[in-house]
């Protein structure tokens, strides 16, 4: 039993070849070619939808508090965070105040309760078709109101927030009449 030998184990290199890796990256490099540009789109679908949900979520709580102080509640764009500022775009951003004298075109004045103050949005263009919303204590606004929310991809991306007579918003990719809608 001497003179047996053990074998050796084999030993297996690490490692991979040249072949191997330029092939993995092609695979890495397509798979980015196709998803990059769809990321890109999801990015933009989420700033959008964030800020047309934030406007409804103003809507929302500007009808509610109207109702609550049995008192007219106001919408306006705002450049300063402070007060109204009808001729600026909604993309400035806006604010929601109590509206104690009641008047049209809303502008907030100093005693007047600031309710909440909403950040410009730097990604997109907002456009609407009244300079400023109003709600009234029985659940009506009184007017219309389409509030148009565009990026970089134009009409074929833009949404809608449409308030009725009552005050409820719904969002829409097409404006109230049924036409494309249109941005800047």
């Amino acid at each position: 039993m001497e003179g047996t030998r053990r074998a050796r184990p084999v030993r297996r290199r690490r490692g991979h070849t040249l072949i191997e890796l330029l092939i993995g990256l092609a695979v890495v490099a397509t798979t980015l070619a196709w998803g990059v540009p769809s990321f890109g789109n999801f990015l933009r679908n989420a700033a959008r939808t964030r800020e047309v949900n934030q406007f409804i979520q103003a809507v929302y709580v500007a009808r509610s508090e109207a109702i609550k102080r049995n008192g007219v509640v106001s919408l306006c764009p705002s450049r300063d965070g402070t007060t109204c500022s009808p001729s600026a775009q909604w993309t400035t951003g806006w604010l929601i105040f109590v509206n104690l004298d009641r008047d049209s075109p809303a502008a907030r004045d100093a005693d007047e309760p600031l309710l909440h103050v909403y950040e410009p949005w730097d990604a997109g263009h907002i456009t609407s078709n009244r300079s400023t919303l109003s709600f009234r204590p029985f659940g009506q606004m009184g007017v219309t109101a389409t509030v148009t929310f565009c990026d970089d991809r134009g009409s074929r991306a833009a949404r809608a927030v449409i308030i009725s007579q009552t005050g409820r918003p719904r969002t829409s990719s097409r404006s109230a009449s049924g036409k494309a809608l249109t941005c800047p």
